[in-house]
């Protein structure tokens, strides 16, 4: 690996971590910004959907940035618009909701920009390095998140003032990645230069290799989404546990979702991505029906870690198989990652509604059935043969 790789690897590494120590943050202080603005729960639901509502408008396009300007540029200003939406969500917890409510949108936004790119990035690589390494980087965005978490809980029980914290995580994530995408492979090498035709970033939405890669990250995405936004409530509810439980509950998924992220990429090398996607994706929704069906609370904590370990590799390697082909990698990671992200908009809701008349246990099983899905197109995400003078789909 040369010194100009090594230095890649560490950028991506910085760049994901920081992406979870920011968003981590700005959830551990919710509860504070909801009693500084005296916000009803519906009405802290809509303001925290303005989060969502940003990602989602920039994920469409967020391709064509990174194909016009670069990994490291996009990140570049995806972070400083994330950053500036933090600091007006940090001001506005001594404002008003309106102001919160702009914050958060263009933290969302930030974060769509920031997200495409790192994974365009990532993608590029683990091309250069011809091994897996994508799911790592996602491991770190997940010790990110632990490590916001910690903070803000430090920052709770020290009784730091929300507005002083997340001012202090704006501008410590904004100087920090700014200062690691200077060492992406993007900034060094610029697009690939195999002299081939370039196609405009939308086109991707057109390509039935790309959306069916998309259908299988929002099946995982929806695995994902709803572990980590359910399964306590589930274990309370479904088995009487605890509410020390649940939390344990949940803390056992996350754990078996990174150590999934972290190992995973030696099976990856070893037997293919198909094999290992489709294994995974049953192996989660197995995971899922011991939780949904189990006798006890204990084989649902060990349908627990089936369930995260099954599910962990499917979002990362979706963006693998997605930016397979370099020079059209920002317009398919930017589709794939739109539609995978309305798992995560719309999975909790539906998990809802559900459980209003089934309970919240037994609505599980719609995520078992994501992931047999997951299991059927998991196919798409085979490694795409790319020729010099043509492209593949």
């Amino acid at each position: 690996m040369t010194d100009q790789t090594q230095r890649a690897v560490r950028s991506v590494y910085l760049v994901f971590a920081a992406g979870g120590v920011t968003i981590a943050s700005l959830l551990s202080r919710v509860p504070q910004i909801r009693d500084a603005l005296h916000l009803s729960p519906a009405a802290l639901g809509l303001l925290l959907l303005m989060t969502a509502v940003g990602a989602l408008v920039s994920l469409p396009f967020a391709g064509s940035v990174v194909h016009r300007l670069g990994a490291a540029s996009t990140v570049k200003i995806g972070v400083m618009v994330a950053s500036v939406g933090l600091v007006i969500v940090a001001i506005g917890t001594e404002v008003g909701a309106a102001m919160v409510a702009v914050g958060l949108f263009l933290f969302g936004f930030g974060n769509g920009q920031w997200d495409v790119a790192q994974n365009v990035e990532g993608a590029a690589v683990e091309q250069r390095l011809d091994r897996s390494i994508m799911s790592r980087f996602h491991a770190a965005f997940s010790i990110g998140t632990v490590a916001g978490a910690l903070g803000g809980a430090a920052m709770n029980a020290l009784d730091v003032a929300p507005v002083a914290h997340l001012l202090v995580i704006a501008v410590l994530v904004g100087v920090v990645t700014q200062i690691g995408a200077r060492s992406f492979l993007s900034d060094v090498h610029g697009e690939p230069d195999d002299h081939r035709e370039r196609r405009p970033a939308w086109h991707a939405w057109t390509e039935p290799r790309t959306l069916l890669i998309g259908v299988f990250v929002l099946c995982m995405a929806f695995a994902e989404g709803t572990g980590n936004d359910w399964l306590g409530v589930a274990v309370i509810d479904g088995y009487g546990a605890s509410d020390a439980l649940g939390s344990m509950a949940y803390v056992a998924f996350v754990a078996a979702m990174t150590t999934g992220r972290w190992f995973g990429p030696r099976y990856l090398d070893r037997y293919g991505r198909v094999i290992v996607m489709r294994c995974g994706a049953l192996a989660a929704m197995v995971g899922v029906l011991i939780v949904v069906f189990g006798p006890a609370l204990g084989t649902a904590l060990v349908g627990t870690l089936l369930w995260g370990l099954g599910a962990a590799l499917g979002f990362p390697t979706g963006m693998s198989a997605a930016a397979d082909d370099a020079a059209l990698a920002p317009g398919r990671v930017s589709a794939v990652a739109t539609i995978g992200y309305g798992a995560f908009l719309a999975g909790p809701a539906l998990i809802g509604v559900i459980g209003n008349e089934t309970g919240v246990l037994r609505a599980l099983t719609v995520t078992a059935a994501a992931c047999a899905l997951g299991a059927v197109v998991a196919g798409s995400t085979r490694p795409l043969i790319v020729a010099s003078a043509d492209v593949k789909t």
